[in-house]
């Protein structure tokens, strides 16, 4: 087995090709050329770059690549995302068994049968924004007016967060995944939203509600502060994630006619689709992190135990092994193999909810508005590189 030489031949982040959509062409050529590379971090620090599917599936269900942040040589992507792992962790910057002992509190609250009962009340919700949107207009910013208030007010009504205090939440949230964010600004934002869940928690030992933060309180397991770091998670990567992939998707569409005709035409097929969009636009383009607690051999070389591993999903994503054609969106393809929600212990909790609000939005946007375009030119977009959170800033359509 090799030991790769220690100088990065490529940079973490790298720049971006010309097709908004597609990882950065310097990981298609690692993916392509060595799977497994060296990488320079933000801080002079190196890692290694895992790019291909069959590599990156090996890692995140691998015991030996540890996802504890405050273990040495933990891979930060950037000076805030180090300063956001500081402080109370929250349970998926922890091994098993700890992992799973906070994991198995949530479990239940997304499981897919219970998430499917969710689906009259999420559609009300899809329903009721659209119908403000398209009240005695023709065009509207998509991200402010529907895909961001949706899951907002999904993941407030689950937690029991009152949805008034949504611009506060979501400006930390800003804060919290932008790339260039200081370590003091991350300790600042943190530091209030979790003030803000703690003393909201606090208020339901005397009034509790239906809400999971007050079933964390009645279980009495967590202390507040341990809700408050659990219910900050929650909240940022509930509304987020499901916000950008549901502006991004819509736009990705518009770019492809042919397959937003055939969506039109087979709108039974939408749940397909979701799982196609997940692949193609992997809206985690920063990678998922892992340091190796022992050496392990992967793709050709050895990893050394102590050193930093970021899997890159968007490129894993793409890889011509597991997709053939995976560069072109195809919404008649199988796509449930993507990595888009991770693999293994620590796959992404949510994803039941994220898929059904997906699903809820993209057939309700087909529906209700069928003469949907562009208000500006495509060049004019703003695509969202400066963050954690891929996606776009607005979305100006019209109809």
């Amino acid at each position: 087995m090799a030991i790769a030489e220690k100088t990065p031949r490529f940079t973490h982040p790298a720049a971006r090709g010309t097709c908004p959509f597609a990882p950065p062409p310097a990981y298609e050529q690692a993916r392509q050329e060595e799977p497994v590379s060296r990488v320079s971090l933000w801080d002079g620090s190196t890692s290694w770059l895992v790019t291909r599917h069959e590599d990156i599936k090996a890692v995140l269900s691998d015991g030996r690549f540890s996802s504890d942040s405050t273990r040495p040589g933990f891979p930060f992507i950037s000076a805030g995302a180090r300063q956001l792992n500081a402080g109370q962790p929250t349970f998926i910057r922890m091994d098993d068994p700890q992992h799973a002992h906070f994991r198995r509190m949530l479990t239940g609250e997304f499981m897919i049968r219970k998430v499917e009962a969710l689906r009259p009340e999420v559609q009300r919700i899809a329903d009721d924004l659209l119908d403000r949107m398209t009240d005695g207009r023709s065009s509207a910013d998509l991200v402010r007016e529907f895909a961001l208030p949706l899951p907002s007010l999904v993941i407030c009504l689950l937690l029991g967060v009152p949805y008034q205090d949504h611009d506060f939440f979501q400006e930390c949230s800003r804060v919290l995944l932008r790339r260039a964010s200081t370590a003091e600004e991350v300790t600042a934002a943190q530091a209030k939203l979790v003030d803000y869940l703690v003393e909201l928690t606090e208020a339901k030992r005397t009034r509790p509600d239906d809400g999971i933060l007050s079933r964390l309180v009645e279980r009495g397991e967590l202390s507040t502060e341990e809700i408050g770091a659990m219910g900050r998670l929650l909240l940022v990567a509930g509304h987020e994630t499901t916000a950008n992939m549901t502006a991004l998707s819509v736009l990705a569409l518009l770019r492809n006619p042919d397959q937003l005709d055939h969506l039109r035409k087979h709108p039974e097929s939408v749940p397909g689709a979701v799982e196609e969009l997940l692949r193609y636009l992997t809206i985690v383009h920063s990678g998922l992190t892992r340091v190796a607690t022992e050496d392990v051999d992967l793709g050709g070389v050895r990893i050394r135990a102590g050193e930093g591993v970021i899997c890159m999903v968007n490129t894993a994503n793409r890889d011509e092994q597991e997709f053939p054609d995976g560069d072109e969106l195809d919404l008649t393809r199988d796509a449930r193999r993507h990595l888009a929600f991770g693999f293994g212990s620590h796959q992404c909790l949510g994803q039941p909810l994220a898929r059904l609000e997906l699903q809820i939005a993209l057939a309700g946007i087909l529906r209700r508005l069928p003469e949907l375009r562009l208000a500006v030119p495509f060049e004019e977009i703003r695509f969202r590189g400066e963050m954690l959170i891929y996606g776009v800033h607005e979305l100006p359509i019209a109809w």
